[in-house]
């Protein structure tokens, strides 16, 4: 596993590994098990994964060498050690639906998304639903899941014109990929839906509903149900 990884130093307490260069199911995968791999072995690092990198935090002092070595050096070396062993780590990932309410308000880009698809509405949201997505990695903003598994189909440019204010648990779709919106943010993807569940809490633990490496998908609701699961605070 570990024979075709590049190492990065990015600060004293810091070392990325890169994986490769691409947004890829397979090389996310491998990611995903690296990080898993290393959370058993390595416990003392934090670990987060990325579409093609895990980047590994940790304290120097841990790692400085009797001989001199340095940290980095230390840890790329129980790393690559790590990772070669023989055998594979049984991490379950956990499964997630997620409510939605598509159209109307709460997605104001279907019809146009539906439109650049070639699609009916309700044959656009049947596709959306029907596939199981995997949370590649939480970014751009915390509690951010950028989702693999979108429908080629339904890949559509993000818009000209970014909106100021995107509500939280807006669903939308950029390029090839889908995400939610945990919080009011600027954004330019396409808002097809919008979820009553709250994605991140700081004062929760943990802070974010999802995580990377969930399987995730999604659930047609209508305004009825969205309003009742928003008032009772399903989180």
């Amino acid at each position: 596993m570990a024979h075709d990884i590049g190492f990065e130093a990015l600060a004293e307490d810091a070392l990325l590994l890169r994986f490769g260069e691409r947004i890829d199911s397979e090389l996310n995968a491998r990611v995903q098990a690296a990080a898993a791999r290393l959370r058993q072995r390595l416990p003392q690092l934090e670990c987060v994964p990325a579409y093609a990198s895990l980047l590994l935090r940790f304290d120097p002092a841990r790692w400085v060498g009797h001989d001199g070595s340095g940290p980095h050096r230390r840890l790329q070396d129980a790393v690559n050690a790590a990772l070669g062993e023989c055998g594979t780590i049984a991490a379950t990932p956990r499964e997630r639906v997620i409510p939605v309410c598509y159209g109307g308000e709460y997605g104001p880009d279907l019809a146009d998304v539906a439109a650049h698809c070639g699609l009916a509405v309700d044959a656009l949201i049947a596709r959306h639903t029907a596939a199981e997505y995997r949370v590649a990695m939480l970014g751009f903003a915390p509690g951010f899941p950028y989702l693999l598994g979108l429908d080629p189909q339904l890949a559509v440019p993000r818009r000209r014109d970014p909106r100021q204010r995107v509500p939280a648990g807006s669903v939308a779709i950029g390029g090839s990929q889908t995400g939610i919106y945990p919080e009011v943010l600027p954004g330019g993807w396409q808002l097809i839906g919008r979820t009553p569940l709250r994605l991140f809490d700081a004062s929760a633990s943990p802070p974010s509903l999802l995580a990377a490496g969930d399987r995730v998908r999604f659930q047609a609701i209508d305004e009825d149900r969205f309003r009742q699961l928003a008032a009772a605070d399903p989180r």
